[in-house]
């Protein structure tokens, strides 16, 4: 995938997990990358280990549920960094529950995170593709949102509604060389699964439940999803728009 090489890409919540090996991968293949992210701290780690590669990157703190602060990051990085080739919409949280025991509160900030961010980052970043004639986005989204994940319902719809957007933008902008696809990852060792999983005797039979549901016999690591996002983004994937792509070891064969 040499036609990467110096090309830039925007990763939120590229700081940690499975951000954290995109943004790695993408310094690997020669990317300048402007990381978006709340917590600079962890994400000067990956700053650091990408250098150690040759890659270029740089932290942005960013709030993506926040249009203004989107624009003015979108408009800074593209100024440092260079324009946007590739954005890739990584950045979620939730916080599971049964839904009848959630109340709105716990809702709005679910899609603040999940379905506002994007769309913020979506209407900061195409307009400069539209005008340069060409892009790719990649918004990784989750198998949740095609099966339905218990406990997680709002976070499954927010990911649901990434998806028909994915399609939904993907038609309005192939004729200005701006490809969209979504990637659905299934469960994965990262920060996120470890806050929901929690530790103990309890955590592990959770975790080895979902394992006996995988054909693979294994969770996702962070890295079982960079290189499909580094395709995605490539001449290699020149004939490819509003997909969705399950990486999940075979759990969901759908």
């Amino acid at each position: 995938m040499l036609d990467l090489k110096g090309k830039t890409a925007i990763v939120t919540g590229g700081g940690q997990g499975i951000g954290r090996a995109i943004t790695l991968r993408l310094a690997q293949e020669g990317m300048n990358v402007a990381i978006f992210d709340m917590n600079p701290d962890a994400s000067q780690a990956t700053v650091d280990e990408a250098a150690s590669h040759g890659g270029t990157v740089r932290i942005y703190s960013v709030d993506i549920s926040d249009q203004d602060a989107v624009n003015a990051a979108v408009a800074k990085s593209e100024d440092e960094v260079g324009p946007t080739w590739m954005l890739v919409n990584n950045a979620g949280w939730d916080k599971p529950a049964p839904f009848l025991a959630t109340e709105k509160d716990l809702w709005d900030k679910i899609i603040a995170i999940n379905l506002s961010g994007p769309l913020n980052t979506h209407k900061a970043v195409l307009p400069g593709m539209v005008e340069r004639g060409g892009g790719r986005v990649i918004n990784i989204a989750s198998d949740a949102a095609r099966v339905g994940t218990s406990t997680e319902a709002v976070y499954s719809a927010c990911k649901g509604g990434i998806i028909a957007f994915t399609k939904s933008v993907a038609r309005e902008l192939a004729r200005n060389n701006i490809l969209m696809n979504a990637v659905c990852p299934g469960p994965t060792n990262t920060p996120m699964m470890q806050t929901v999983l929690g530790e103990g005797e309890q955590a592990q039979k959770w975790k080895d439940a979902m394992v006996r549901g995988i054909p693979l016999r294994r969770m996702g690591e962070p890295e079982d999803y960079a290189g499909i996002v580094a395709f995605l983004g490539s001449g290699d994937a020149a004939y490819i728009t509003g997909q969705t792509i399950s990486v999940s070891g075979g759990m969901n064969m759908i």
